[in-house]
């Protein structure tokens, strides 16, 4: 007998409709992930335009309400709104039950602009200049961002760091449960590239007696001397503008060195060269915390980290993802040792690594990152 095919009963079956070209014995696969993306687009407007509107807001203030006595307390079109409502119950941030909408406990959290880990103000300035996407192509044609950010830094910064400020002094007053920063008393700490320096706050407010320097941009540490001042603790800081590859730093003389989501921006050559400068600023025994959204090695496994980078290369001119494996590399050139990586909060990641208290024959290791 002649058979023609390995699986005949499904080349029976087969069509266009089912397998598609060229010929396969398998079922094709869904459509759905590319229709994802084209609708994210629109997911992303719509929430972008539910944090504009108030939507969460007046919801929060109303309570579960229908669609038209929200639509008359916010002044908009109830139909519109019901459009916008109803997606929003498809992303998982509002309930409806016949016809009435609820904030789910995802809204109230983080859409919220009184929520305890308020995000909406960081929606809309998290992807960086939008014009930006919108000529991606171009910047992969000829290497180089149409609108990048290095060339007003301060303009960008100043929104962003308002909006991240909430989610960063999340993450770092947990991540200092967990290395007991209120057992070490009288820290120095150096926080580079600040922005509203939720790092250097955070370890102030759980360390009794500690101190920091605080650095930024002109134009960028305005906020964090406003922030600091108004947490109550402008007689323990020191602001030091300017570009932190270039300011003058004490060798061996903090405690704790933060590098707080900069290293990203700098491109490889320069974020080594950043944890280098760290190393140096420590003391004998002192911690660096590098805090960042990191790819797996392969660049595949977390998407979050590899998208980070993404938005980096649309969007600065040396920006892009640092792996686990560059990172642990550039910590042991410098000298650091004890190396582990935890994550306080969802997504952020933190390298936290000590300078040695000696070299092999007791002396302090001030040059092995000269290996």
């Amino acid at each position: 007998m002649t058979v023609d095919s390995p699986y005949p009963e499904m080349k029976k079956g087969h069509t266009m409709a089912r397998v598609g070209r060229p010929w396969r014995d398998r079922k094709p696969p869904p459509s759905g992930p590319v229709w994802a993306i084209v609708q994210g687009f629109g997911s992303y407007w719509t929430l972008v335009a539910a944090i504009e509107l108030g939507v969460f807001d007046a919801i929060a203030l109303l309570g579960p309400t229908s669609a038209g006595p929200l639509a008359d307390h916010m002044s908009v079109s109830a139909r519109h709104l019901q459009h916008v409502c109803d997606a929003l119950v498809t992303f998982g941030f509002l309930d409806q039950v016949d016809d009435v909408y609820e904030l789910t406990e995802t809204a109230e959290r983080y859409l919220c602009t009184d929520g305890p880990a308020s995000m909406a103000a960081l929606v809309r300035v998290a992807p960086g200049p939008l014009a930006n996407w919108e000529q991606l192509a171009d910047t992969v044609r000829t290497g180089h961002v149409a609108q990048p950010i290095d060339d007003d830094p301060a303009a960008f910064y100043r929104p962003l760091v308002q909006a991240t400020f909430p989610t960063q002094l999340r993450a770092a007053s947990r991540l200092g449960l967990r290395l007991g920063w209120s057992r070490r008393p009288d820290l120095r700490v150096l926080d580079l590239g600040a922005g509203r320096a939720p790092w250097a706050i955070a370890i102030l407010e759980q360390s009794p007696g500690s101190t920091a320097v605080v650095n930024d941009l002109p134009g960028v540490i305005e906020l964090a001397v406003r922030t600091v001042d108004d947490r109550g603790l402008a007689h323990r800081v020191e602001f030091q503008p300017g570009d932190f590859h270039h300011i003058e730093l004490e060798p061996g003389s903090f405690d704790v060195v933060v590098l707080g989501h900069v290293c990203r921006t700098e491109g490889h050559a320069r974020a080594r060269a950043l944890v280098a400068r760290a190393f140096q600023a420590l003391k004998p025994e002192g911690q660096l915390l590098l805090a960042d959204y990191f790819a797996d090695n392969d660049r595949k496994h977390n998407p979050f980290g590899v998208q980070m980078g993404l938005t980096m290369v649309a969007n600065t001119e040396r920006g892009e993802t640092l792996t686990n494996a560059q990172v642990c590399r550039w910590l042991d050139e410098a000298g650091f040792h004890a190396i582990r990586l935890l994550e306080p909060i969802g997504f952020n990641q933190v390298y936290v690594a000590a300078r040695p208290a000696s070299g092999p024959h007791g002396r302090p290791m001030e040059d092995r990152h000269d290996r």
